[in-house]
């Protein structure tokens, strides 16, 4: 009967594991809407099946969208706590977790069994029970969790001491009153040899105490070791705390080295007769010295740019960037580029820290500059990134490279997208602005090809670059103003035109032999009731302007005179009313008086009151021909140069995110905490953790063996003799100890053969 019972059951579980298997490997089914009433009798069930086909309704019914209620089912999931099956643990934590800031009361019945579970001999249980205990967030339970967590700190298993780790944060999130007693545990577990349990214990004291780091002197040079080991976020917690741990430990040092003589140098210094010389202040240079300790923590972290986690990438580029910029910097562009070839996601995070990189070192991404190049499927935020990238490697290119890039930024302003356009002229005109004075004219005249296309979008982005180049020396672009006002016949633009005739009227007096200022006025009056609002209001602005010169003109002639003949009395001169220039200023005028723009009347209005009295012109020069700033074009990530490289604030430019911190300023020499503090101690606080002896010959050993007893008196130092006499006295030993063995051999061998010979005896 037995084995017929032990048949059955057998049957029965190898049914169960087959109806399991066939769920898991089948298609996922949306489960069908049982009652209440049935999901209770099956949580009630004595079968493991049952119990565990009616928690994963409820956890389906948790995470439906909507969600739908499931509290009411509280009493019963609780009540399958105290069933031994391991299968139902799991969902039913979930759901405690889930539920239990909802009914406190109720939840404070199963910490009872979950403290049993802390001391099961299954780790992963008693890991899965503390995870579960510091997720309950109910303060009343705030020193029980304390107690739980002590107890997980000081297991056996690394799995649990991990799960202790992460729960600190939750304790202290928790409770508040909890984080000394925390922090005392936090220190035993960064001591720990697991790396995985170190790696939890650094994510946790990233979370509860960032400015303690005088936990993290005596186990720096061990985590630095364990780097590597880390999983991936035990590696960007460690590589985060690391920039504010080096920047605030290690201050800055500098020495004078000789500077490296040239070649001129050693042959001048070969084939004549030296001299002791005097050194000069010149022949030193200064080179940074790097701390070990910080060389170690550099060195750690190199082979973590092979990784596959693009944010371990970013947060060691972060990391030289911050802390040494000139000797590992150069080997962090390399992964740093190769994140280009990730999702569009990840490549768009990845651009805007590279243009953070290349504000500050563009030099280093010049050989990589065709990874920035433009394809017509990117999207425009990417091509916005590469853009601006380009335009930051352009100075610190060759001549080929600038050809290049030129070329590029050509093509893509002559395309279809306006956006890309726009972003295209302005670049051409971000590289004449950094270039030396013939890639400027190269841009320039590049420009100007553009003002002639039909494309008005195009031709008004390249005729405000034009201005802003023109505006920064005008000396140089006098025939470039003339060229442009010949065009105004045929472009068709308003905001070209606009600034040709604001560039015609602000260069008007440079040059009395060249001023066409006059003749465009009179031109552009012919038109004026076709022209824009904006037109409008240059034409305006040029008549006051060209009318103003022409009395200042004036004025300086009369007071010429005046100084010529001191003795006639002074007479106030009005202007000839016959003369061109005053009419083309009234005739202005009473066009803008009837132009339906009220902004456009008020400024007329305002020329009219400047320039009522001719003689008196200082305060309408201060305002109208006052020098003009010099307009500047910096990069469009210029203004988010100060922000952590890898941050979120560094996309999305606004400060106030949650753990936002700035890069913290370079400790000052004195300052610095004692290095004596990160010497290992004997013993490590971490459970089952003796600290490793270091490496130690077995010559050396001896050594220091017979150095004590020489020092001591017992010993005296050996001549060749005594060597030589103890070799003989040890084999002469030997010899007789070879001896006694034999004898002893034989004489277990006659022992052996007369008892053989008594059981013969016996048996016959």
């Amino acid at each position: 009967m037995e084995s017929i019972s032990r048949i059955s059951s057998l049957l029965e579980t190898a049914r169960d594991l087959t109806l399991e298997a066939a769920k898991d490997v089948g298609p996922r089914r949306q489960l069908k809407a049982v009652p209440a009433a049935q999901i209770k009798k099956l949580l009630d069930s004595r079968n493991e099946r049952d119990v565990l086909d009616g928690l994963r309704r409820i956890i389906a019914m948790q995470y439906a969208s909507p969600p739908q209620p499931t509290l009411t089912f509280f009493p019963a999931v609780l009540k399958t706590l105290s069933n031994p099956y391991p299968s139902t643990r799991p969902l039913v934590y979930n759901y405690l977790l889930h539920h239990a800031d909802l009914d406190p009361d109720t939840t404070l019945l199963s910490i009872n069994t979950i403290q049993k579970s802390l001391s099961d001999s299954n780790p992963r249980v008693r890991a899965m029970a503390l995870k579960t205990m510091a997720g309950i967030r109910v303060p009343m339970i705030s020193q029980l969790v304390s107690l739980a967590i002590k107890k997980g700190v000081n297991d056996l298993s690394p799995i649990v001491r991990k799960a202790a780790a992460l729960a600190f944060v939750k304790c202290v999130r928790l409770d508040p009153s909890t984080q000394p007693q925390v922090e005392t545990y936090l220190a035993t577990l960064l001591g720990d040899q697991q790396y995985f349990v170190a790696g939890a214990a650094v994510q946790a004291f990233m979370e509860v105490c960032p400015n303690r780091l005088d936990l993290i002197h005596p186990v720096y040079r061990k985590l630095c070791k364990m780097l590597a080991d880390m999983d991936e976020w035990g590696q960007l917690a460690f590589l985060r705390l690391a920039v504010t741990y080096a920047r605030s430990s290690f201050p800055r040092r500098s020495t004078q080295v000789r500077r490296a003589a040239t070649k001129d140098e050693k042959s001048r210094d070969f084939y004549e007769d030296l001299d002791t010389k005097e050194e000069q202040p010149d022949d030193f240079e200064e080179v940074e010295t790097v701390d070990p300790d910080l060389m170690l923590l550099l060195k750690s972290a190199l082979p973590l740019l092979q990784s596959r986690n693009s944010a371990v990438i970013l947060s060691v580029t972060r990391l030289y960037l911050y802390t040494s910029p000139t000797d590992y910097l150069h080997q962090a562009i390399g992964p740093l580029i190769a994140l280009l070839r990730s999702p569009r996601d990840i490549q768009e995070v990845a651009l805007y820290n590279i243009v953070q990189v290349c504000l500050q070192s563009p030099s280093l991404f010049v050989p990589y500059f065709r990874h920035f190049l433009i394809h017509a499927s990117e999207a425009p935020q990417i091509w916005r990134l590469k853009l601006e990238t380009l335009t930051l490697l352009f100075p610190h290119s060759d001549k080929s490279t600038q050809d290049l890039i030129l070329a590029e930024l050509e093509h893509f302003s002559q395309g279809h997208n306006p956006d890309l356009v726009r972003e295209s002229v302005r670049s051409i005109g971000r590289c004449a602005q950094v270039s030396d004075t013939k890639t400027s004219r190269r841009c320039l005249s590049l420009l100007l090809k553009q003002i002639h296309s039909s494309d008005t979008t195009l031709v008004g982005e390249a005729m405000d670059v034009i201005r802003h180049m023109i505006q920064r020396s005008p000396e140089e672009h006098s025939k470039t103003v003339i060229r442009l006002a010949k065009n105004l016949d045929t472009l068709s633009s308003p905001g070209a035109r606009a600034s040709i005739v604001w560039l015609a009227g602000e260069y008007a007096g440079t040059d009395s032999d060249s001023n066409i200022a006059a003749d465009v006025l009179r031109t552009l009056l012919k038109t004026y009731a076709e022209e824009s609002d904006e037109v409008r209001a240059q034409i305006v602005l040029l008549a006051a302007k060209v009318y103003l010169h022409y009395l200042n003109a004036a004025n300086a002639k009369h007071q010429a005179l005046a100084a010529l003949s001191p003795n006639e009395p002074s007479t106030i001169s009005e202007p000839d009313a016959d003369s061109p220039i005053p009419q083309l200023y009234t005739h202005t005028l009473l066009l803008a008086r009837y132009t339906p723009s009220y902004d456009l009347r008020d400024r007329a209005r305002l020329y009219r009151a400047l320039l009522a009295v001719p003689t008196s012109t200082d305060l309408a020069s201060l305002l109208l021909l006052a020098p003009k700033p010099v307009p500047q074009a910096p990069s469009p990530s210029e203004g988010h140069r100060g922000f952590m490289l890898g941050s979120t604030s560094l996309i999305t430019g606004v400060v106030g995110f949650r753990g936002y911190e700035g890069v913290p300023d370079w400790v000052r020499e004195g300052e610095e905490p004692d290095a004596k503090l990160r010497d290992e101690s004997g013993e490590t606080s971490g459970r089952g953790q003796e600290r490793a002896k270091a490496a130690v010959s077995a010559g050396s050993m001896l050594d220091e063996v017979l150095e004590k007893e020489v020092r001591s008196g017992t010993g005296k130092t050996k001549t060749l003799d005594d060597w030589l006499d103890e070799e003989e006295e040890s084999s002469e030993e030997e010899s007789e100890e070879e001896e006694s063995s034999e004898e002893e051999e034989t004489e277990e061998e006659t022992e052996s053969e007369s008892e053989e010979d008594e059981q013969a005896v016996l048996v016959r």
